[in-house]
């Protein structure tokens, strides 16, 4: 009996492996993938949607309520209970924050660790995806709702509309969003909450933003295979005649879309009947059609899948559905494809070439689908943001109307205090960040130079975060080099580790820096900027409280910084 216990263990430890050093086996006339998973690992529950992959991990919503990630080689990383039945959408920040909601409508931030960094109550549960922003801020959707939180969430502003989100929202060339109701209107919102509206004569499926910043434009595609291109110089009553044909300068498709995206000025989409057709905006045809997975399998008699995900990057186009997944590269050529049994969602793909699927059995399981991999360098982040909303320099001192008279700027410290408390920042946040850092900066009181940084913390863009380090670095007076630190940390978000790199090189020239406030200062940042990103960023972020904790340190700042270690545990 023993001898059979020891076998079976040997069994147990060796079959995984085997697993691992499986490859893809291609049926090279077919691109038929038949591979062996990569990994896999009991979930303890059924997955809710898809696997959210990025910067080296995959996270899961199951229906048991839990937040599980697993590293890229199948590695348990965290487990995160919600106490509660969580709606089937889970995305992440570049930083690897994720987000996701109770079906009762709370709204929950965890960091890259699995620990939880704030709830908020938005209005109800999502209806999509929470879809991030240039500088962190992200755009939650709920179901007649729009609401933008800062990364550490403070709301700066809320939309309510007359009528159902139908096509959830997806970010746009200007870092804005675009969406449709159940009313036939799309809409554009801006960054700071101004906005568009265009009333389509019939329902759209698919949205897709393209074109330069300066010169956007939205595709919008309906079920009748019509194409429509518009932008912000179109009136609502150009969109609002009998067939539209004005806006319909691409060709009509075969059959209804179920996904389509777009890169640069060339769009993909996938038909209902599983055919996928490249379009060039440019020369407005088709320039090539294949077959998808969703296609072969409706060669069988399966019905097609209603629902599907596509990426276009570097690497090639992949269809995503719940049946299977196809690759392609640009100019046409399918590179493979594959049947799914079973799976309880859309699956997801991965830079390093792994398909990520969620079973009905309540297993995730790792496909090797290519070893070509994306030509940009791998990140310990997620892809940086692709512009900026300029939020992180001032604009002309001139162009603000600069009071003279520090009563003035009293009132505006008020004003904007007030607006930050109600979260209607919206359209006023520009000039507001920038009458902050001209009082933070300037030749007042210290008293008003404290509350504006104070103030801009709470704002919480991340590309402020340059600015106040170089007003950390700068300035001379302690209490103002204190209140940068604090609301560094306060805005949580640093992927590029602009101010850790600073405080780490303050941390080192410690005696050069003998004020206790400071150094406590940077131990409470380090700290909060550890909790909310977690590793790699933490790294540096111990290095530095250790420094800090070093017996040569004074005793409060000692104690201080061995607080904050303690937290990160």
């Amino acid at each position: 009996m023993r001898s059979l216990s020891k076998i079976c263990i040997f069994l147990f430890l060796i079959v995984p492996s085997l697993f691992a050093q499986s490859g893809p086996e291609i049926d090279r006339e077919q691109g038929l993938v038949t591979d062996r998973p990569f990994w896999r690992q009991a979930l303890g529950g059924a997955v809710l949607s898809l696997p959210s992959v990025q910067a080296q991990s995959a996270v899961v919503a199951l229906d048991g309520g839990n937040i599980r990630a697993y590293s890229t080689a199948g590695k348990p990383l965290w487990d995160y209970s919600a106490k509660g039945k969580l709606s089937p959408y889970v995305s992440r920040a570049r930083e690897g924050t994720s987000y996701f909601s109770r079906t009762n409508g709370i709204l929950i931030a965890v960091n890259r660790s699995g620990r939880e960094l704030w709830q908020r109550t938005p209005g109800g549960s999502l209806c999509g995806k929470v879809i991030s922003g240039w500088d962190g801020r992200i755009f939650v959707p709920t179901e007649k709702k729009i609401s933008c939180y800062t990364a550490s969430g403070t709301l700066l502003w809320s939309h309510t509309f007359e009528s159902n989100i139908k096509i959830a929202p997806q970010l746009d060339q200007q870092g804005g969003i675009i969406l449709s109701l159940d009313n036939n209107d799309v809409w554009r919102i801006g960054p700071f909450g101004d906005y568009q509206k265009w009333t389509l004569p019939k329902k759209p499926v698919i949205l897709l933003s393209a074109g330069q910043k300066n010169t956007m434009q939205i595709i919008s595609f309906f079920s009748d295979g019509t194409i429509y291109i518009f932008g912000a110089e179109d009136a609502a009553n150009t969109l609002t005649s009998a067939n539209g044909s004005e806006k319909s300068s691409l060709p009509k498709l075969p059959s209804s879309p179920l996904a389509a995206v777009n890169r640069e000025d060339n769009i993909a989409v996938v038909l209902n009947d599983g055919k996928m057709y490249y379009i060039s905006l440019d020369e407005g045809n088709i320039l090539w059609s294949g077959d998808t997975h969703i296609r072969e399998t409706a060669k069988g008699g399966n019905k097609a899948n209603i629902e599907a995900e596509m990426i276009f990057d570097e690497r090639g186009i992949y269809v995503l559905s719940k049946n299977g997944a196809t690759g392609f590269t640009q100019d046409g050529r399918r590179l493979w494809y594959t049947i799914l049994d079973d799976a309880a969602a859309i699956p997801a793909f991965g830079d390093d070439g792994v398909l990520y699927s969620g079973g009905q059995d309540w297993i995730l399981y790792a496909f090797k689908m290519e070893d070509r991999k994306s030509p940009k360098k791998p990140l310990l982040y997620g892809p940086a943001a692709e512009g900026a909303y300029g939020t992180g320099r001032p604009l002309n001192p001139y162009s603000l109307d600069f009071p003279i008279d520090e009563i003035e700027v009293r009132t505006w410290l008020n004003q904007i205090t007030n607006g930050i408390n109600n979260g209607k920042i919206g359209t006023e946040e520009l000039l507001w960040t920038s009458r902050l850092m001209t009082i933070a900066s300037g030749n007042f009181h210290v008293q008003y130079r404290i509350n504006a940084i104070e103030l801009l913390g709470r704002i919480g863009s991340r590309e402020t975060i340059p600015w106040l380090t170089g007003l950390f670095r700068r300035d001379t007076e302690s209490l103002i080099k204190v209140t940068a630190a604090n609301a560094i940390g306060a805005i949580g978000a640093d992927p590029e580790g602009n101010a850790i790199r600073i405080f780490y090189e303050s941390a080192i020239l410690t005696k050069k820096m003998p004020d206790e406030q400071v150094l406590m200062a940077i131990a409470s940042a380090t700290g909060a900027l550890c909790r909310f990103s977690g590793p790699p960023l933490s790294e540096t972020g111990i290095k530095i409280l250790n420094l800090l904790s070093k017996n040569s340190q004074p005793p409060l700042v000692r104690h201080h910084a061995q607080k904050e270690l303690v937290s990160l545990r």
